[in-house]
């Protein structure tokens, strides 16, 4: 079965005592971006395989305006990992398409599942091209990963379901299935207001958290993860070597990947950051080189097996920006943009939330067991109220 969430009553980080800079937005989440949509489809079951997967969308202009160009710039901290669209983003400063997040393995079902929306919803922009963002991460240990689970449909489902409004985390979407430092892991977000006399802007975070390692984890400079009481099966168990497929097939032993255990702190982390204040696509990539000290702060150092992919765009300038044939006219457009010498209070805002978000990702996380009786163990919540008298 699958299922559509967005909102939870579940704790989150702040909530357990966690204190963090910054001035969050209404909802402390990426939605906090005025227009921005985000949909959810959660598969979760145990029938005819395990599947612990889903699907995330992002729509930076909300579904009506899907096809509407964003200026957009692409970082990366490992490249252990997918981002499709990457090129066109990084050749034309642009994005004009939905973003989704999935599993590793159903990267191509979910760029489909794109495709066949957006050319039901917005015809028009399907006529020319389109090259859908899709980000990914692993999650092999809980979810039946080569079983074909997530089909173009959930893209699609997620797409139309897209709303703005608080935003569920943990087990939902794509990150239904992942881990976090050796915990359960999964989907965060988190925003942060930037205010200059009269004006102010918003910059949101969400972020696909299936990275680190379990000594890694500091919260606030607490050693969480190296203290924790928690069990950690995916990293002291032989797991890795065991005769079951991700597809829950047996393999044959000579198939058998030789190692023992699978590499502490190998995973992934999409982290997608959108504003509304006006910023050129260097500005915007300026931007996502700033999430890895977000996660630096959560203890990470950045596995070699590890996909560390980050994408920022800004909703502003909407006529700005646009790629379209049909005419031997030469246009110019016109950009309004933050001055490079005032844009470090949004270098701020992008590592708080961002950090917050990964924070907010354990927090929100479940117990979770699944394909071959794997158990994945979330960060305990009295563990963390302790160390900060909550």
């Amino acid at each position: 079965m699958f299922n559509v969430e967005h909102t939870t009553p579940a704790p989150r980080a702040r909530a357990l005592g966690v204190p963090f800079d910054g001035t969050p937005g209404p909802w402390n989440a990426i939605t906090d971006v005025p227009g921005l949509e985000v949909g959810y489809v959660t598969i979760s079951s145990d029938s005819p395989v395990t599947a612990r997967t889903g699907v995330t969308a992002i729509l930076p202009r909300g579904r009506e305006r899907a096809g509407s160009p964003c200026a957009a710039g692409v970082a990366v901290l490992n490249g252990n990992g997918e981002l499709t669209g990457r090129s066109w983003i990084e050749e034309s400063g642009q994005l004009q398409a939905p973003i989704a997040i999935t599993n590793s393995h159903a990267v191509g079902a979910v760029h489909r599942g794109v495709d066949a929306w957006m050319a039901e919803q917005h015809p028009t922009s399907a006529a020319a091209w389109m090259l859908p963002v899709v980000g990914e991460t692993w999650d092999g240990y809980l979810n039946s990963i080569n079983a074909d689970i997530v089909q173009p449909a959930h893209a699609a489902r997620a797409l139309s379901d897209a709303r703005t409004g608080p935003l569920a985390e943990g087990n939902v979407g794509g990150g239904t299935g992942m881990n976090c430092y050796g915990f359960k892991g999964g989907t965060g977000t988190a925003s942060r207001m930037v205010q200059s006399g009269t004006q102010s802007w918003t910059v949101g975070v969400l972020l696909q958290a299936n990275f680190g390692s379990r000594s890694e984890l500091r919260i606030q400079g607490h050693p969480l993860g190296r203290n924790s009481a928690a069990p950690n099966p995916m990293e002291t168990e032989n797991w890795f070597q065991m005769d079951l497929g991700g597809d829950g097939s047996v393999i044959p032993p000579a198939a058998t990947i030789p190692a023992a255990k699978a590499t502490p702190g190998a995973g992934s982390v999409i982290v997608v950051v959108a504003t509304d204040a006006p910023l050129l696509p260097d500005q915007c990539r300026a931007l996502a080189r700033r999430v890895p000290l977000g996660l630096a702060r959560t203890g990470t150092t950045g596995s070699h097996f590890s996909g560390d992919i980050f994408l920022a765009f800004s909703t502003a300038n909407e006529s700005g920006l646009s790629s379209r044939m049909g005419s031997d006219t030469i246009v110019t457009e016109s950009l309004e943009h933050v001055a490079w010498g005032s844009i470090d209070p949004f270098f701020a805002a992008v590592v708080e939330a961002t950090e917050e978000a990964v924070v907010n990702a354990l927090v929100a996380a479940r117990d979770t067991v699944g394909r071959s009786g794997h158990t994945s163990f979330a960060l305990p919540h009295g563990e963390i109220s302790a160390a900060f008298g909550g």
